[in-house]
């Protein structure tokens, strides 16, 4: 069992690395100037240059690049002196020669280019409206996910069979920024009157009267279009595997000494039909966390997907790097759980 979390923490240690090089070289292949866009446009060449040192954008691209990675490290060498104690907040281990020294620090992901703040702070700030999004969907898909799917496997070949296939296939094929746009005009305009949800909106809200409250309405639509794509495919998953298990012999052993039809369901077809299902919802949640950046955009909900894509209009690459780079650390590791997870239950997997 070490041997095989061993294993899968050096994969994820290779995808991580690998994100970091091409977000690395994909923004500083884009056009624009950060020197530029943060000194403003009514500035001179000298505080140009200065900020080019700074960030060491007069170097070579290769040695940009190290001193990115070092920045990301979570074990770094730097010169120990004051100004970079207050900018990387990093505690020295010792001396590595006689004017750097390895320190730990958390991961610097550098500062915007348009608010000067920094990146990891704008990324907490905006993550707690990106979890509970995607909490709230995945919560929203596997109720009703689970329960479509044991419905259409009880009357396989039906009509109600049928309709529930349909709606998942057109569920998975729908893009969700087109899903997004089409909840969002008939629920929260043409039947905003019916519905009482509104077209955007924030988890959060700040009244004259009653101060900073939960909006937890705000949440509603954009869950639902979130959790559009996991629900249809939990539907499927959740059919096929309830099929195999209600044609076993222990299922029609169960039927034949008299138990109830919903007894045998319940509690002895649907504990064994859901560990698929259980590996697929583990899974999409790092994959709803990426996702909903359209959506956010679309709803305009505070979160981390809104505020790359405005940084993305603004060409305030650390942002975006920064975002990227957090996102698909989140969906490395949590896939890399759920593994560990699965191989504990099935040890078929890790012998495999």
């Amino acid at each position: 069992m070490l041997k095989f979390i061993a294993k899968r923490l050096s994969y994820g240690f290779l995808v991580i690395a690998g994100v970091v090089v091409v977000v690395f070289f994909l923004f500083h292949a884009l056009p624009g100037d950060p020197a530029s866009m943060m000194a403003g446009q009514r500035t001179d060449v000298s505080t140009i240059e200065n900020i080019q040192k700074e960030l060491g954008l007069n170097k070579p691209l290769s040695e940009q690049l190290v001193y990115y990675v070092n920045d990301l490290s979570v074990v770094s060498i730097y010169e120990d002196n004051p100004e970079n104690q207050v900018k990387y907040g990093y505690k020295k281990l010792f001396d590595f020669n006689e004017t750097s020294s390895l320190v730990v620090k958390a991961p610097y992901m550098r500062r915007s280019f348009e608010t000067n703040k920094k990146v990891w702070e704008i990324i907490m700030e905006n993550l707690e409206g990106t979890l509970w999004l995607a909490l709230a969907a995945m919560l929203f898909a596997t109720i009703v996910g689970i329960s479509m799917g044991i419905a259409a496997s009880l009357k396989p070949n039906s009509f109600l069979d049928h309709l529930i296939i349909s709606t998942s296939v057109l569920g998975i094929s729908v893009p969700s920024f087109v899903a997004a746009a089409l909840v969002a005009m008939l629920f929260g305009h043409y039947l905003r009157d019916y519905t009482g949800l509104n077209l955007t909106g924030q988890l959060w809200e700040v009244d004259a009267f009653t101060g900073r409250h939960l909006a937890l309405k705000n949440m509603i639509l954009p869950a639902l279009t979130l959790g559009i794509r996991p629900l249809a495919i939990i539907v499927q998953l959740t059919r096929s595997s309830m099929l195999e298990v209600l044609s076993q012999d222990y299922v029609r052993t169960a039927r034949a000494k008299g138990l109830k039809f919903q007894k045998v369901v319940l509690k002895h077809a649907l504990k064994n039909a859901l560990n698929p299902v259980i590996t697929a919802v583990s899974g999409w949640l790092a994959s709803l966390m990426a996702g909903a950046f359209f959506i956010e955009y679309i709803f305009n909900w505070k979160g981390i997907g809104l505020v790359t894509l405005k940084a993305v209009e603004t060409l305030d690459f650390p942002v975006v790097m920064g975002a990227t780079l957090f996102i698909a650390s989140i969906f490395i590791v949590i896939n890399i759980l759920v593994d560990i997870l699965y191989a504990a239950i099935d040890p078929r997997v890790r012998l495999g």
